[in-house]
């Protein structure tokens, strides 16, 4: 399928270099290549400059209230199987005001992909300090620098449980496109971490060329502790899969309810006939 196919036209208004367009290219990419119809697919996206991905993917799309994408992808999810569901949030919008439902979504392994778009700041506020920020560094609300050491995103998805854990980086688009390829066809949560700098307001290109490396074969992606080991490397940043393994999904466990599911059931008409008696 030709990736123009899930293009809306709309001109993005990022800042020119943000690391969002390598994002939404690599997802354009990675659902032609998956041959997924538009209408097969929901985008959900939270508040921050990756909310604008429901703006630009010609797909369902809903943009949500900040810190929510996860519940009410969970609930699309359940509605529905048979969609493919992606969320996208922010560092702040997943880490901070969202962060509640990040560990429930990964321990009940509901089958949903969430791609999180970390610049470690907020940009759409013009820079303020995120959970991901390193420790020192100087920010609109930290102008003497960041005083507390950053929240391990992958850490915190293995620890709750999620059966997918990957992380890319926007300056490697092709490599990220066949991380969200791989995350979409996991069967549960799927949980991929983006280092994606901020152009404006914490330029990290530079640092993240120096640090990041490619996981290579030699990695048991369904060995639990060699993933753990991975995540808290921290003088060289791996991207790639960490974690892989199967599990029933939460639908699984769900299926004596969901026979069909909600939004796949025929309507039937009310019952009216007491309600009519009673004004005769």
């Amino acid at each position: 399928m030709d990736e123009r196919v899930y293009d809306t036209k709309k001109r993005p208004v990022w800042c020119p270099g943000c690391g969002n367009f390598a994002v939404l290219t690599a997802l354009r990419r990675a659902l032609a290549e998956l041959d997924l119809k538009p209408e097969e697919v929901v985008i959900v996206t939270g508040i921050g400059c990756h909310g604008r991905m429901s703006d630009y993917v010609r797909a369902n799309a809903f943009h949500t209230i900040h810190g929510r994408t996860l519940p009410l992808a969970t609930g699309i999810k359940l509605a529905n199987p048979n969609l493919t569901v992606i969320a996208h949030a922010g560092d702040g919008d997943a880490y901070a005001i969202g962060l509640g439902h990040l560990p429930h979504a990964a321990r009940r392994n509901i089958d949903i992909t969430l791609i999180v778009h970390d610049n470690m700041i907020f940009g759409l506020t013009t820079g303020q300090v995120t959970p991901t920020t390193p420790q020192g560094v100087k920010t609109k609300s930290t102008p003497f620098g960041n005083p507390e050491r950053p929240l391990n995103p992958l850490l915190l998805a293995l620890a709750s449980g999620a059966t997918f854990v990957a992380r890319g980086f926007s300056g490697e688009a092709d490599h990220l496109k066949e991380l969200i390829k791989q995350g979409i066809l996991h069967r549960g949560f799927a949980f991929i971490e983006v280092l994606q700098p901020c152009v404006t307001f914490f330029n990290t290109y530079q640092l993240f060329r120096e640090k990041v490396y490619k996981i290579d074969g030699s990695h048991d992606p369904t060995d639990f502790e060699a993933a753990l080991r991975l995540a808290q490397q921290e003088d060289r940043l791996p991207i790639g899969v960490f974690y892989r393994v199967e599990r029933p999904t939460l639908e699984d466990y769900f299926a004596y309810a969901m026979s069909p599911p909600p939004a796949l059931r025929k309507p039937q008409a009310p019952d009216l006939s007491k309600t009519i008696e009673r004004f005769r």
